[in-house]
């Protein structure tokens, strides 16, 4: 016969009953009363409780899932064993979660709340770890604005009620320590807000492993096993001098670069097997992710990002990924990721309204919300929020080893009114449009990350006039590393986009950049945003039949490699593919059975190698020493020459724009010798006219302010690479 109480419940019973009292540990475990130790607890499935130790039974409070004992003190020795028997018959046996002490450091719980605990990763969410040798998992979450927050899961089937948290004060902080979890479990966290009892179930924000979508629960995630054989490059990195080295950056989208036989995405193993021998017989110094975060929505190509400290399920686990980097870094090659602080998305399930406040994002939607996108922009003026931003970056760069991050939508964080009507946003405290506390987070994303990681870069999409984006803050610039050149990816492709006998109309697109090419550390970008919507692949903007777009297309590229600032290309780019970029199939490497495309990839290829071999095209990459005009203004044949000097050693550049060969074309040179052309993209070797020099001797001519001059054949729509051997 079941053993029940006559005992009656008091108000905060009655709260944990009904799932809504804020300090559960007051109520459950062990208390001291009247000289015994009494112990409640709340089983909502259970028929029968008993101290699996002592045999002790447990009195049902009646009408209710209450159950106690009392028990003289000296009965007890450590943590108690609970046994209990459920509604089905089914036996169970675990410590109660309600008698450990506070498991979070308030020396944690302090930095979290001043927004200075860069590694919170470590202590919020869900993790592995031990009380008193008992082994189970430690939640902890951020709601400040919840009067109850339970860890639900498929430990306890999804029952609020189940496992409330212990409230850590007015930090906002909960936690709980539930024994007898482990690695693999699914679960949330169930809110109820303090004010008007809207009750939320959330993912969990510092969740390190989700389920695959469509399905939306954080995994509680396994120690990692992952063996690092990295260590010599992550010891060079440290001194890595990425002013003055090359740097050429392959983008991928992972869900369509390849996919098996069926259409399915590959492993983070199968890719790094394949992508690395790919990119490095290519000569790419580096690759760069499209975001890899978790996020529900495969056509926002991870840019709505709802797990900012979890690679993607959709390609395995996290020590796949570590897979796929370490992989990279013992081929020599450096791993950047797409990370978007700049919004994320309303879904219900994530960090909008987090707990039924706006807690991550801005209450007011003249400053909490993207009209253009649909999406929420945090609250970079909050310390916790920052705090989540700053140690997701952390988090990257620390266990997964990568070696820099792409900051996307920059310009988006640094104005008030961007992309806004004129009354729907709100001025600063000065009356401007400049988002001042976005500033100061960007700046100290920038400290903090590289003060951290020395090595690491931190690039900016950031396309305004801003000034001092790759400055450092003690200068008063934002401390990126570098920044896409917009400006001149826009000028070149709306150039390039014309037919070349209008061109000669349009020739300051091609040299206009030059003004403005030393005042940041300068990416250029052919990136996936020019290659979707409409906008065509870069081979089909290209005008002419298909021999005049091909080479327009190695023009194009001899262009970005010969011009001052680093590389980056879209995968896909780098053999020419015709069709548009679709983020839900792979690339169309069939077209490599055709010369054109063969031609493509063997010159990117070929560039890749003699900019890395040259010094002249890196070392000076970001300042006025590594450039000269020869004839920038030879409009009426839409030509261009300069120099790339690195010491005493130059290479001369001449770039064709129109279909034209052009024969006796003589330019200045400023040192008497033989040049040797050592780059033509007009080589059969790329499936072009084979139109070439070979060599040039010097005359001691005087020509365009220099001592000596050459005199060469220029092929149609082509570049030739000159140096002094």
């Amino acid at each position: 016969m079941k053993k029940q109480s006559t005992l009656t419940l008091d108000a905060d019973a009655l709260k944990i009953i009904a799932a809504s009292h804020h300090d559960p540990f007051s109520i459950l475990g062990r208390h001291q009363q009247n000289g015994q130790t009494v112990i409640k607890v709340f089983l909502p499935s259970a028929e029968s409780v008993s101290l699996a130790d002592s045999k002790t039974e447990f009195k049902r409070i009646i009408g209710t899932d209450f159950f106690e004992c009392l028990i003289p003190d000296e009965a007890l020795h450590g943590h108690y064993l609970l046994s209990w028997v459920d509604k089905k018959g089914h036996s169970h046996q675990g410590y109660d979660p309600y008698d450990f002490p506070p498991q979070l450091p308030e020396f944690d719980q302090y930095l979290f709340s001043e927004g200075r605990h860069w590694h919170s990763y470590q202590k919020l969410g869900a993790h592995l770890h031990s009380v008193d040798g008992i082994a189970g998992v430690l939640f902890a979450v951020w709601a400040p604005n919840a009067q109850r927050v339970s860890v639900i899961g498929d430990f306890n089937r999804w029952d609020g009620r189940c496992n409330p948290m212990r409230c850590l004060g007015s930090n906002g902080l909960w936690e709980l320590f539930i024994p007898g979890i482990k690695a693999g479990y699914l679960y949330k966290f169930e809110i109820l807000n303090r004010y008007n009892q809207q009750l939320l179930v959330k993912s969990d924000p510092y969740g390190q492993q989700f389920e695959l979508r469509p399905n939306t629960s954080s995994i509680v995630p396994a120690s990692s096993l992952h063996v690092w054989q990295d260590q010599d490059w992550m010891q060079a990195r440290t001194n890595f001098d990425w002013l003055h080295e090359p740097f050429s950056i392959y983008e991928v989208h992972l869900g369509s670069w390849q996919r098996d036989h069926q259409g399915n995405f590959l492993n983070y193993r199968e890719l790094a097997d394949q992508l690395v021998d790919y990119v490095s017989k290519l000569g790419f110094t580096h690759i760069e992710l499209l975001p890899i975060t978790e996020h529900p929505l495969d056509a926002s190509w991870g840019y709505q990002t709802t797990g900012y400290f979890a690679p993607t399920s959709r390609h395995g686990t996290p020590d796949d990924f570590r897979y796929f980097v370490d992989t990279f870094h013992q081929k020599g090659i450096g791993v950047i990721l797409d990370w978007v602080p700049a919004h994320f998305p309303k879904d219900g399930y994530a960090l909008a309204r987090f707990d039924g406040s706006a807690l991550y994002e801005h209450e007011d939607p003249r400053k909490g919300e993207h009209r253009d996108w649909g999406t929420l922009i945090y609250n970079y003026g909050r310390n916790e929020v920052k705090n989540f931003l700053l140690a997701s970056a952390i988090f990257w760069l620390e266990e997964f080893h990568l070696d820099g991050l792409r900051v996307d939508a920059v310009a988006s964080m640094l104005y008030l009114d961007y992309s806004r009507n004129p009354n729907d946003w709100v001025p600063n405290q000065y009356g401007g449009n400049e988002n001042l506390e976005a500033i100061d987070f960007l700046r100290e994303l920038n400290t903090v990350t590289h003060s951290q990681h020395p090595g690491t870069v931190m690039m900016a999409e950031e396309s305004t006039a801003w000034p001092q984006v790759t400055r450092p803050t003690w200068a008063g610039g934002l401390g990126f590393s570098m920044k896409w050149n917009m400006g001149w990816m826009h000028d070149t492709l709306a150039y390039m986009s014309r037919e070349p006998i209008h061109r000669k109309y349009h020739h300051d697109k091609l040299t206009f950049g030059l003004l403005y090419a030393f005042t940041e550390n300068f990416t250029l970008p052919f990136s996936h945003d020019e290659v979707v919507h409409g906008k065509g692949s870069l081979a089909n903007k290209m005008p002419g039949d298909p021999w005049q777009r091909f080479a327009n297309l190695r023009l194009l590229y001899t262009f970005m490699f010969t011009y001052p600032g680093k590389k980056l290309l879209f995968m896909g780019c780098e053999f020419g593919q015709g069709n548009e970029w679709n983020f839900n199939r792979p690339l169309d490497w069939y077209v490599l059975d055709y010369p054109h495309h063969q031609g493509i990839q063997t010159l990117v290829k070929d560039l890749n190698q003699l900019y890395k071999s040259e010094p002249a095209l890196y070392q000076h990459d970001f300042d006025h020493h590594g450039f000269d005009w020869i004839d920038c203004h030879d409009v009426q044949q839409s030509i261009i020459s300069y120099r790339r000097k690195h010491d005493d050693q130059d290479l001369v550049i001449i770039l064709n724009f129109t279909p034209v060969p052009r024969e006796n074309y003589r330019i200045g040179v400023p040192r008497a010798g033989t040049y040797t052309e050592i780059f033509n993209s007009d080589s059969s070797y790329y499936d072009g006219g084979n139109m070439g020099n070979g060599f040039a001797v010097s005359e001691p001519r005087p020509w365009m302010d220099s001592p000596y001059s050459i005199n060469l054949t220029l092929p149609p729509l082509a570049g030739v690479i000159l140096k002094i051997l």
